[in-house]
């Protein structure tokens, strides 16, 4: 995924604001099932949050690692929580228009 512009973060971070974590990356870290589970979660839905545990370094690499290994885009990293976004690769399915 290509990187998101400052207004398009902030557009997808006030549209996350009311969802609730899906995924819950715990002590294991970024298993391949939690990788799974969160690939499986942007396909269905292009965005999500997902809830961290560990130090601010930690869930930061946590949140790069989950990004990078499921092509999202990270549109923030507010405390525990990272909000990720993938678009639908069917363009009919599509049900968030990002500002340019």
């Amino acid at each position: 995924m290509s990187e998101l512009s400052s207004r398009q973060r902030s557009h997808l971070r006030s549209l996350a604001h009311g969802l609730d974590p899906v995924v819950f990356v715990g002590h294991a870290g970024v298993t391949a099932a939690v990788v799974r589970e969160i690939d499986d979660a942007l396909a269905a839905r292009e965005l999500i949050k997902v809830k961290l545990v560990g130090d601010r370094n930690e869930r930061a690499e946590s949140a790069e690692s989950v990004a990078t290994r499921t092509g999202a885009a990270l549109a923030g990293l507010i405390g525990r929580v990272a909000i990720l976004y993938r678009p639908s690769p069917e363009p009919e399915r599509r049900r968030i228009d990002l500002p340019s």
